[in-house]
Parts: structure tokens; C-alpha cells; sequence
């Protein structure tokens, strides 16, 4: 089957090709993936590197023998191995790479997420190949998009990429574990992400990996709904990229939506972390539905503590289901005391005008599937 045609991809590559003997960084799959970001980049088409690693590059200068690895020891790892990924990518390349290293702290912040994607884009503009990677050494829990497969997705949406390709261990997705089950069949092509497929998925045995077949799929939806065409493909193959240059697709090609979101709109749903719920009377949420913004008369109840800015689920009162995601002009405990009122009672009540409204439609993300 042929490759829909692109000029701009994101490339995932993660720590087992990065580091697969345990010992640090090792050439040993990377060369033909390196052949491959040059003949790109010779044809004029542009890549940005998404590289997982640091933490595995890492392990030879921290040793722990343990099973499961502190958090501690694997943000050291991180810190020390991340100068020895991008010098093992480095020596491939005789143009320059730059290292971009972000947090979902970076992404959610719709400022520090604009300011991502021009410093991509113009690294881009000058001929300068971007390799990103989650701030691990740093990262807290909260500010974790924790793993790069989902990163990779969102860097693909920065940049306006036309296709992401995420490399696996194995040749695609299976209708069966192919280590478990020899006669598995790979699928060729996924039209649509439905529960079916992400039932297919396994998880991951590689310790310091923090991804698996579910992350992959996650990040397929994610990509294939701003427009991406998105591939699983096996990075231990180097005919896997010959057959990439040829325009072949050696593995899974999940299609992209023919109607994508907007980059605002895919950022709300995909990238923003809800930090609470507002719960609405049904009326209220068939209006929202339908564009309406939210005001404080149809809230009915608070869940959840988060501040102004922060991203909040709405969730229709009478069935529970959630119809909404969007920013949020109030913290809870402003709602608390104003949820249910008029905006006219409101001023009257507390002395002063109040926003009036508490979602912008604007800033408003219906969730249609949901």
C-alpha cells in the first residue's frame, strides 16, 4: 500500500532503539533511522525528532539493580543521559540539531504553547533539526505528559505536520499479540479509532519505557483528529525506512479525519488536563451544544478545586454525561457562591460587575463522542 504523500512529519523514536542493551546510547537501530531524516530532509521535506531516551542513555552512569526504579534515580538518569542522546543523535548529522525539552506544564498554558510552536517552526524555517523530549529530569507528576508517544502527537499538532511516525518493536498493530499468537495478522490501515481497537493493545515490559501499543493508539487519535496521517511502524527494521523513502507503508497507517479540529479546539480537548467539573441543568447543556457560552444561571453544581484559566469538564445534570471541556473565567470558590444566580442578582448582591461570562464559547470544546 502506498503513503499518502506529506512535506512535514513528527518521528518518534523511543528508548528501546535509543539505549536496547541496557549499557547507554548505541548506534545499533539508529543508523538507518538517521539515513532516513537525511534523505527526508535532501527531498525537502522537514522533520522534527521526537527522542525518548535520556533516562535509559543514563543508566550506565547511575546503576540501580532494583525492578521497579525510584523516581528519584530515573529523573537523575534523565538529567545525566539527556547530553549523551542528543550527542548520539548529533554524530549522525553534519547540519545542526537543537535541543527542545517541554513539559504538559508547557503545552496547557496556551502562551508557553504558542511560543513551542514558533520556536519549532523557525528552527524548522532554518534548516535546523528539532529533537524534543519530555523534561523528565524535572517534570513533577502534574506536569507530566508521560510518555512520548502522546508528546509526539502534540508536537505533530505544534507544528501542523502532515504525518507522525511512531516506532515500535514490533511491525504495526496486530489483531493479536504476534509474541503470543505466531499467525496474528497486522492491520494494514485503520479507518477509525474505536474501543475495538484500543481492545487490541498490550502494555510494555521494557522498565525504563514508559509507553506501549495503548500510548501509540492513544496518540494516533489524537494526531488523526487535527489531520495527520499517522503510522506504527518497526524501528529495529531498517527496511522499514526503505520502504518509507520508496513510499510504501511497512506498517499500520492509522487515517487521518477528514474534518479536523481546529489547533484551539484540538489543544482544549486533547492537550488541556481538566482540574475539576461544573455540573449543568439539561437545558443549559443542549444550549451550550448548540454554541451557546456558559453563564453562572445554569450551574448547578462544583466539583473538584481549580483557579480562573484552569480547563474544567461540564457534565449534564440530568444523565451525567459530559458534553463539554473549556477554560474557565472562575475559580471554584468564586462559583461556589455564585453558581445558579443571575448575572443582574450577582452584581447586586456582591457590588461589582462580574465577567459575565464563566466559558467563553470560544473557549469551548463539545464532546461529541462523549
Amino acid at each position: 500500500m502506498k503513503m499518502p504523500s506529506w512535506q512535514r512529519a513528527v518521528l518518534k523514536v523511543g528508548s528501546a532503539l535509543i539505549a536496547p542493551d541496557d549499557t547507554g546510547t548505541s548506534s545499533k537501530y539508529l543508523l538507518a533511522i538517521a539515513r532516513f531524516i537525511i534523505e527526508c530532509r535532501e527531498r525537502g521535506q522537514e522533520i522534527v525528532l521526537v527522542s525518548s531516551g535520556s533516562a535509559a542513555a543514563g543508566r550506565k552512569h547511575i546503576s540501580y539493580d532494583g525492578d521497579s526504579i525510584p523516581v528519584t534515580i530515573k529523573k537523575a538518569m534523565a538529567a545525566v543521559g539527556q547530553s549523551d542522546m542528543m550527542a548520539n543523535w548529533s554524530r549522525f548529522f553534519d547540519f545542526p540539531c537543537a535541543q527542545v525539552l517541554m513539559t504538559h506544564g508547557d503545552l496547557r498554558d496556551r502562551a508557553r504553547y504558542v511560543s513551542v510552536r514558533n520556536t519549532l517552526k523557525t528552527l524548522l524555517e532554518h534548516d535546523v533539526l528539532p529533537v524534543v523530549n519530555e523534561n523528565d529530569a524535572l517534570a513533577t507528576d502534574e506536569m507530566k505528559v508521560g510518555d512520548n508517544d502522546n508528546l509526539a502527537a502534540m508536537v505533530a499538532t505544534l507544528v501542523d505536520a502532515d504525518a507522525l511516525f511512531i516506532c515500535s518493536d514490533i511491525d504495526g498493530l496486530f489483531d493479536a499479540d504476534p509474541r503470543v499468537k505466531p499467525d496474528a495478522k497486522k492491520i494494514d490501515v485503520v479507518n477509525e479509532i474505536t474501543e475495538e481497537i484500543f481492545a487490541l493493545a498490550g502494555g510494555t515490559t521494557n522498565k525504563i519505557a514508559t509507553g506501549g501499543m495503548r500510548t501509540k493508539i492513544e496518540a494516533a487519535e489524537k494526531a488523526t483528529s487535527h489531520g495527520i496521517d499517522t503510522y506504527i511502524v518497526n524501528g529495529r527494521k531498517g527496511a522499514t525506512f526503505e520502504h518509507m523513502l520508496r513510499g510504501d507503508n511497512p506498517g499500520t497507517l492509522f487515517k487521518r479525519q477528514q474534518d479536523p479540529m481546529s489547533n484551539k479546539k484540538h489543544w482544549l480537548r486533547h492537550t488541556l488536563i481538566a482540574q475539576g467539573e461544573l455540573v449543568v441543568d439539561e437545558a443549559t447543556a443542549n444550549a451550550l451544544t448548540n454554541g451557546a457560552a456558559l453563564t453562572t444561571m445554569g450551574i448547578i453544581d462544583i466539583q473538584g478545586d481549580f483557579n480562573r484559566g484552569d480547563a474544567v469538564v461540564i457534565r449534564n445534570g440530568g444523565n451525567a454525561e459530559a458534553v463539554a471541556k473549556g477554560i474557565c473565567q472562575y475559580s471554584s470558590h468564586e462559583l461556589l457562591h455564585l453558581k445558579g444566580q443571575e448575572i443582574s442578582d450577582i452584581a447586586e448582591t456582591y457590588g461589582y460587575s462580574p465577567i459575565t461570562e464563566v466559558i467563553e464559547a470560544n473557549d469551548l470544546m463539545i464532546l461529541e463522542d462523549a
